[in-house]
């Protein structure tokens, strides 16, 4: 049951053709338990199984770990997942697929994502930017929470590198659609 879930939402981000499997080999009972676990992944159609950490891509691998707390997310007692650049390696629908499924799991879960995509970033409820500055010869980083203006002119330069009002226009559209995606 759980592969068939896992496998539906890798269908949704992308990876339709992909077959994530978990292999349990029984041995003795030793120092790290009886059995071995391994998850193993056909990308595509003809691939055989492969273990997954041999396999993956970065950005097929977090597309794997968010189908996979997607498909626990009702049962895993973690309050707060973080998705750091969950967003490698993909673009487009894929991009928008992956903010809508960010976004299923933050219905149960509190989430923390980093992403330089705006087809994610139009999914959260909140928006902070993280800006670096020289201050006295030394780096610091500062992290500001982004008004509703802030957010689509940030999405606005992700869109385009500058907040032009085609891009504003387009970064507006965006988040329309995401709100409306959520509350369907």
């Amino acid at each position: 049951v759980l592969e068939r879930e896992v496998g539906g939402h890798l269908a949704e981000l992308g990876m339709a053709a992909a077959r994530l499997t978990v292999v349990v080999e029984e041995r003795p009972l030793g120092p790290t338990g009886a059995d071995r676990v391994e998850l193993v992944l056909a990308s595509n159609p003809g691939e055989a199984p492969r273990p997954l950490a041999k396999v993956a891509s970065g950005g097929e691998l977090s597309r794997i770990m968010l189908a996979l707390k997607l498909a626990l997310r009702r049962a895993d007692e973690v309050a707060t997942y973080v998705f750091d650049e969950v967003d490698t390696g993909v673009g487009g629908a894929t991009a928008t697929a992956v903010g809508a499924q960010i976004r299923a799991v933050a219905d149960h879960r509190q989430v923390l994502c980093v992403t330089h995509l705006p087809q994610i970033a139009a999914f959260a409820d909140h928006h902070f930017e993280v800006a670096k500055a020289e201050v006295g010869g030394r780096t610091e980083t500062r992290v500001s929470r982004l008004s509703a203006t802030g957010r689509k002119d940030a999405l606005a330069r992700l869109l385009g590198g500058q907040a032009t009002a085609r891009a504003r226009a387009h970064a507006a559209e965006m988040l329309a659609e995401a709100r409306k995606g959520h509350a369907a």
